[in-house]
């Protein structure tokens, strides 16, 4: 008796706790994930359709005859590309890409392209991964995602140094779209840390933007090189949310709506701070720049707006059920809406005086930001936040001779525990940060 009068209360309560989830996950929406920061400016933000188009070049046999154009066209001199690699020539190690020299944005651009779903090589590449498998650099980052960014770093080792050399006042871009976002990333990292293969480089010199990035690195990382590295997420895109290991996505393909609805269950009912102090979570890189399309509850697209910050907790970490969270992954449709964004915030032609004082005063401000997000990642205690110096040995990761090294020696840096910290935040993050000639704070080059 006591057993049936108890089947209809936990029926109850099921219901309700199924009902309150349905609630909870329909009524978030892609602009509760960016509310809170503010807008990005032209600035900042001008590169990317450009970079969009160059990553669309990548995709092309004939770059003087192209098949198929965005209505901007390529922008691409094909005179100017300096290499272009098919899976041909990277023998399925790396997705194809292109090295650039844009001479009329002083820029040395490597582009990489995104997931091919027909080449086996590029799932060999996804799948080469387990959570934790990879330490690197104090953190965490996807197996295969670095072994492929090693590949490409080994190949134009060589060319990028000449043009590095050869144009001093160039910066060095690394772009790529969904897969080839992470290898981009993760590139970007890695020639940080070896900069001394590249004529010792500049930090300051060098940049990443990750479109429709995939989550590959923890969140330490994602934050410590947020001054370099720049994710672009148009919207619902669902990969940069996306915190399920992507080879159960694909090995569970055929009951992708249930791994969804678990992925959705379980993002709903584990609280973030549990999330955020696990160093094995891989998230989207860098500081994020989200562009807002559509409101809820309404039809058709609006003006888009491009919000950005370096977040630390609420980074991406919900799925959005919605219907576009596969078409906002296109890269064709987030060249269109990125430029359609950059037309909207560009007003009126501004005199390159102001324009440079601008640019140095959005430098000064995002390093204040990036202060913050490490000052808020070190309050939430995320592993391997902050590690002193001299405490992480620097990586020689050029070849896959060197390998073995390179897991050995990351290894040893990444299981050291950061010491406890004393002093006030400002004390803190003035060890981490450096001034130059200008006044800008910089990051210090113990934390390459």
């Amino acid at each position: 008796m006591s057993i049936a009068c108890g089947l209809p209360l936990l029926e109850c309560v099921y219901c309700l706790a199924c009902t309150r989830w349905a609630w909870k996950r329909c009524l978030h929406t892609a602009g509760h994930d960016s509310e809170n920061w503010p807008e990005a400016t032209p600035e900042e933000f001008e590169p990317v359709p450009r970079l969009c188009r160059y990553i669309l070049a990548v995709y092309e046999d004939d770059l003087r005859d192209p098949v198929c154009a965005p209505p901007g066209g390529y922008a691409i001199d094909p005179d100017c590309v300096i290499t272009k690699k098919n899976y041909r020539d990277t023998q399925g190690r790396v997705p194809p890409y292109l090295l650039y020299l844009d001479h009329s944005h002083a820029d040395i651009v490597l582009a990489i392209r995104g997931l091919n779903l027909g080449s086996q090589s590029d799932y060999k590449t996804l799948l080469d991964n387990k959570p934790g498998q990879r330490k690197f650099d104090g953190g965490y980052v996807h197996n295969g995602l670095l072994k492929a960014a090693g590949c490409v770093l080994d190949t134009e080792c060589d060319t990028l140094r000449e043009l590095v050399e050869k144009y001093p006042n160039y910066t060095l871009t690394f772009t790529g779209h969904s897969l080839g976002s992470g290898v981009a990333a993760l590139l970007t990292i890695v020639v940080i840390r070896n900069n001394q293969r590249l004529a010792n480089i500049d930090r300051r010199r060098i940049r990443c933007y990750a479109i429709a990035p995939a989550r590959c690195m923890s969140l330490n990382l994602a934050v410590r090189y947020a001054d370099v590295i720049n994710s672009i997420v148009l919207q619902d895109d669902f990969l940069p949310r996306t915190a399920t290991p992507l080879q159960d996505i694909f090995k569970s393909l055929f009951c992708l709506p249930c791994l969804l609805c678990m992925r959705c269950m379980r993002d709903t009912c584990v609280p973030e701070e549990r999330l955020l102090k696990d160093p094995r979570r891989l998230y989207a890189p860098g500081r994020c720049y989200h562009i807002v399309e559509r409101k809820p509850f309404r039809i058709g697209r609006y003006p888009p707006v491009v919000r950005t910050a370096v977040p630390v907790d609420g980074r991406f970490e919900h799925i959005v059920l919605s219907c576009n969270a596969t078409s906002d992954h296109a890269l064709l449709w987030i060249e269109r809406e990125a430029q359609r964004a950059l037309n909207k915030i560009q007003t009126m032609e501004i005199p390159p005086t102001q324009k440079m004082e601008r640019q140095q005063t959005l430098a000064k401000e995002h390093n204040e930001e990036h202060k913050a997000a490490l000052r808020r990642a070190i309050t939430l205690n995320i592993p391997h936040a902050y590690s002193p110096a001299g405490d992480e040995p620097q990586d020689d990761y050029m070849s896959e001779s060197a390998h073995a090294n390179l897991e050995s020696s990351s290894s040893v840096g990444s299981t050291r525990r950061s010491k406890k910290l004393s002093g006030n935040w400002e004390d803190l993050i003035e060890r981490l940060f450096d001034k130059d000639d200008h006044g800008q704070l910089l990051i210090k080059e113990n934390l390459r």
